[in-house]
């Protein structure tokens, strides 16, 4: 049985976190505040980073850290499930980036650090379709239910459909498309900020998708797939409460991880309907929501690989 959760994350300690105006100009999400030196947003950053990691650490989530490089400067690398997925079967996919910036994170060293300890397998190469300037990023673009082999995406600048067929393709998953928007009628630039999907629940922001017949689709596929449906607002929506990403600890229990503004703009039986179905843990993560326009689960890239002992 392909899993839904794993318990063990990858994520990038960051070098150079900062605003970056070549993302600002589909990401509704960040803000660029000038009242504070990007000395003291970098050092804000890289705590908040370390107490996130202790808090996952804590719960028993295997965190794999890996610093980012000093040159080229990155000021995104802290989100690095937009440029690799790591699968079961020990396929490693490295994907399209809409940002010339943020194509320099992808990492072949962190690969092959990986492959000292895990099985890698097939290499899948994407970032071949960033010369058509056709994007897909990642567990970005794309929310995968693993055991159906699904996968939902919101079409925007950063995720292209071509691409995403060409994903389906090959491995296999059958793509739920759809269009969505903030309550300002922009496009939604990642699916990741409008749902989070679990084992047996997805928190979603269902009136993002404004076409009523694609909606429904959405909630047909999940209501058939066993998914309870948590449903947020817009404005949860912009406090980052779909980018959430549930995970395992060492003792088999499933943790739901978000950040502490995702979990503050909840209303308390949408926290009791959550808890019914897993733990929750959530961490302050303000600077790097603020200037990054991520959250939570942009910060986690899921390591499915088998062991390579």
């Amino acid at each position: 049985m392909t899993r839904q959760t794993t318990d063990t994350i990858l994520m990038v300690r960051p070098a150079h976190f900062g605003f970056n105006a070549q993302t600002a100009a589909n990401n509704a999400f960040q803000t660029n505040d000038e009242s504070v030196s990007p000395e003291a947003v970098q050092r804000r950053a890289v705590e908040e980073f370390d107490g996130f990691v202790s808090r996952l650490r804590d719960a028993g989530i295997q965190v794999i850290v890996v610093e980012d490089t000093v040159e080229p400067v990155k000021p995104d690398a802290v989100f690095p499930n937009n440029w690799v997925t790591f699968h079961e079967n020990g396929q490693v996919i490295t994907y399209p980036m809409y940002a010339p910036n943020r194509q320099l994170e992808r990492r072949e060293d962190v690969i092959a650090m990986l492959a000292k300890q895990f099985h890698v397998g097939e290499r899948i190469h994407l970032e071949g379709w960033e010369a058509r300037q056709q994007y897909l990023e990642g567990t970005g673009s794309m929310i995968l239910d693993r055991p159906n082999k699904l996968v939902y995406a919101c079409v925007s600048p950063r995720t292209h459909q071509e691409a995403l067929h060409e994903f389906c393709r090959l491995i296999g998953y059958t793509s739920v498309a759809f269009r969505a928007v903030d309550a300002n009628g922009q496009e939604i630039y990642h699916t990741n900020v409008m749902m989070a999907l679990g084992e047996t629940l997805a928190v979603i922001c269902l009136d993002a998708i404004a076409d009523a017949s694609e909606r429904a689709h959405v909630e047909a596929q999940l209501k058939a797939t066993g998914k309870a449906i948590i449903a947020i607002s817009h404005e949860q929506m912009a406090s980052f409460a779909g980018n959430m990403l549930q995970v395992r600890n060492k003792s088999g229990e499933t943790i739901l991880v978000m950040s502490e503004q995702a979990y503050q703009s909840l209303d308390p039986s949408q926290i009791a309907e959550i808890a019914k179905h897993t733990k929750i843990l959530y961490s302050p993560i303000p600077t790097i929501e603020t200037f990054g326009g991520g959250s939570a689960r942009c910060m986690m890239a899921e390591v499915f690989l088998p062991s390579a002992g």
